[in-house]
């Protein structure tokens, strides 16, 4: 039996209970919170470190039995680009550590998720001789491999070489993000230790689509779905393109779900691309949505296509089946081991507007137990639950320690 431990979670360039869809909150923040809940809820103690930001929360929110999360305030308390963020990471470590002083506290864990939160656990991993944890979520080496959108500067592939070199474990998601550690970061496979992403089943079920086509006021037609942050790497430009492609085009409804004010001239770039393939009509730009009506649109989709060039899990596709709505996607993330059958959806070999049209095509032409098939899903989802997830990284906290 582990003993109650007292974990410092650090996400300092985005807080956990930031407007989810934008620039930079997305599955990450997600993460945080179901991950420190579920731990508080078993008796440990979390403190999630993060910065002040705007709108501003009081400096210590409760996100729940045992679990607070902490705002700091640090050189610019205004929003600004992460790169930026790096020039205050030692000024956000002493402020951690002004605040646990001034508590008299100690801990017995460090998490950091982020590169950027990496290095100030490193530094405060030397000062607490602790063991210290990471998640990157994702990687500026294959974010730049891949070659979309603008480059990963060179200060973030030294920072996550920094972080790979100096913790003492390493989550990843996908058997991929541990393949690419190993190769682009030359970590230790044995300091690498693969825990999926998780989905919350009280939150994300089945609605009955027609209650949930009323509430978002939609019509008969089919309806495809994308949710998520507005970005290059999404690939949402190709799922647009794809919808060309498709028979019976003039009975779909595409619903594009996320995006705050610094994607705007992305979404502006979507709508123009809409207008000159002449689909406009059929393509809803909805702007962010709070998480908690997120499997309203689920439920009243037809399919959710996740088109992305890159993909460090997709917690989408979970929080999708778990709502009985199939999928399409590219082969990213853990794709391959989330869509396990014809059922949950199909894997197209690449975003190229072609394969996905061929594979929203084949589900949009199944008609048939769709009842089933819901259950079924869901039921697919059971493994990634929070609760089970968080057995997986207890498991790791234990490990780490008694090694340490």
């Amino acid at each position: 039996m582990l003993e109650k431990l007292k974990i410092a979670m650090i996400s300092v360039h985005s807080c956990p209970v930031g407007k989810l869809g934008g620039r930079d909150t997305g599955g990450m923040n997600v993460y945080i919170v179901e991950l420190a809940r579920q731990l508080g809820r078993r008796g440990h103690l979390v403190d999630i470190y993060t910065r002040v930001h705007q709108p501003r929360h009081e400096q210590i929110v409760s996100l729940g039995q045992n679990v607070r999360l902490i705002h700091l305030k640090t050189g610019s308390n205004e929003e600004i680009p992460k790169i930026d963020i790096y020039s205050y990471l030692q000024n956000f470590t002493c402020e951690v550590e002004n605040f646990r002083k001034f508590e008299n506290s100690h801990y017995d864990l460090i998490h950091s998720h982020y590169w950027l939160s990496g290095l100030v656990g490193k530094q405060l991993q030397t000062s607490w001789h602790l063991p210290h944890v990471v998640m990157f979520h994702t990687l500026g080496a294959i974010k730049n491999s891949i070659g979309i959108g603008k480059d990963e500067p060179e200060l973030r592939i030294a920072g996550e070489q920094e972080v790979v070199d100096n913790c003492q474990c390493i989550i990843a998601a996908t058997e991929t993000e541990k393949r690419d550690l190993i190769q682009h970061y030359s970590a230790s496979p044995q300091k690498i230790d693969i825990v999926p992403c998780g989905v919350n089943l009280n939150l994300f079920k089945p609605i009955n689509k027609e209650i949930a086509r009323k509430e978002l006021n939609l019509d008969g037609d089919k309806v495809i779905l994308f949710i998520g942050r507005i970005e290059p790497l999404k690939g949402i430009d190709q799922m647009l393109r794809a919808l060309t492609y498709i028979t019976d085009k003039e009975t779909l409804r595409v619903m594009i779900v996320g995006g705050d004010e610094h994607s705007q001239d992305m979404v502006h770039t979507l709508q123009k691309m809409a207008r000159e393939l002449h689909i406009e009509e059929h393509v809803s730009f909805i702007g962010a949505a709070a998480q908690e009506r997120l499997p309203l649109f689920y439920s009243a989709a037809d399919i959710c296509v996740i088109p992305s060039y890159y993909e460090s899990f997709g917690m989408v596709a979970l929080e999708s089946l778990a709502c009985g709505t199939p999928l399409v996607a590219t082969d990213v993330g853990d794709m391959r081991h989330i869509i396990r059958s014809n059922e949950a959806g199909r894997i197209a070999s690449d975003n190229s507007p072609r394969q996905l049209a061929s594979k929203i095509s084949e589900l949009l032409s199944q008609t048939k137990n769709q009842e089933q098939h819901i259950k079924t899903r869901r039921a697919m989802t059971a493994e990634f639950s929070w609760v089970h997830i968080t057995d997986m990284i207890l498991r790791e906290y234990d490990r780490v320690c008694k090694n340490y």
